[in-house]
């Protein structure tokens, strides 16, 4: 039998540790004790179970601030559903704060008895999601992505989300089996043509809620810095309006999908504006606000789980 089998790993002391602290309501001497480590290892074994992933944390009361957010960004947009997260403060990363309840929100859906067909884009916001769902047996459920998942490169897309939420729920899944961005109209058109490819835009075009991230297309475009555009192309998306994608489809500050640069040759499926379906965005972010706006507008998406920041800046554009 080899060692890592007998004996506990770094993260299983760290994994006990961090139990013991977050479920056990145990302090970092208690901890020490029990473990019969300094209470310094202590402390850092719990750090180290919070920065591996091994802990995530919801927050369960509903801060009134963000209550408020939440019904001024229904009443302003029509929205079906807000969710609006406490800030983490100034210049803080604010995909984890929004990672829990964006989960808490597609398991909703996935709890449910009845069939559903779920249809998801891509994207860190979408990433941290995963990374916070709750394990789960849904095989009822059937989860489809609504964008390629072929790189420039040859290899599947980094943040591609279907197979890691298949995973953590056992549900069928089914990639979209094209390039994220293929090199001509004309190759886009071919791989369209496959069966198997139009059986799962078939599925994607049918599915009964939607889950995507919003990317802007300013200078720091997801889209540019994975590879998927050039500086040129970029350069000609903005100067056509360009600002912002939903599951790679490239829209202006109304919500309107252009017909330029690399919407001619993305794949997968468009959301279309004004679905009588949830169509939930998961985003926050300074350099999303333009982008998001764009997406409430024309009704991409309908539904909402931000940070208050974000909503804020929302709320107070036009």
């Amino acid at each position: 039998m080899s060692r890592i089998e007998t004996e506990p790993t770094l993260l299983d002391d760290a994994a006990r540790a961090g139990w013991m602290y977050y479920v056990g309501g145990m302090t970092q001497d208690q901890i020490a004790g029990e473990l019969g480590i300094s209470r310094q290892r202590a402390q850092r074994l719990v750090s180290r179970a919070m920065t591996e992933g091994l802990i995530h944390v919801r927050l369960n009361h509903r801060i009134g601030a963000c209550l408020d957010l939440e019904a001024a960004l229904r009443d302003r947009f029509g929205l079906d559903r807000a969710r609006v997260m406490p800030s983490l403060g100034a210049g803080a990363d604010p995909v984890p704060a929004i990672a829990s309840a964006a989960a808490a929100e597609l398991e909703r859906f996935l709890r449910m008895t009845e069939p559903l067909v779920i249809a998801l884009g891509t994207g860190r916001a979408m990433r941290g999601m995963v990374d916070a769902l709750t394990p789960m047996e849904a095989e009822q459920h059937r989860l489809v992505s609504l964008i390629g998942n072929i790189a420039p490169d040859g290899s599947a897309s980094f943040f591609d989300v279907v197979m890691r939420i298949a995973d953590k729920v056992h549900a069928p899944h089914y990639p979209m089996p094209v390039p994220v961005i293929s090199p001509t109209p004309e190759e886009n058109a071919a791989f369209h043509a496959l069966p198997p490819v139009r059986k799962v835009v078939d599925l994607a075009q049918r599915a009964g809620v939607v889950f995507v991230g919003v990317g802007q297309m300013s200078d720091d475009a997801p889209l540019l810095a994975d590879g998927f555009v050039t500086r040129e192309e970029l350069d000609e998306m903005q100067a056509a309006g360009a600002v912002g994608e939903v599951a790679g489809w490239v829209f202006d500050s109304e919500g309107v999908y252009l017909d330029v640069g690399t919407n001619r040759r993305t794949g997968g499926v468009r959301v279309t504006p004004n679905l009588d379906r949830p169509s939930v965005g998961i985003a926050a972010g300074a350099s999303k606000v333009s982008a998001i706006l764009g997406a409430l507008k024309s009704r991409i998406i309908n539904s909402l789980v931000t940070d208050e920041p974000t909503a804020k800046a929302l709320l107070g554009r036009r």
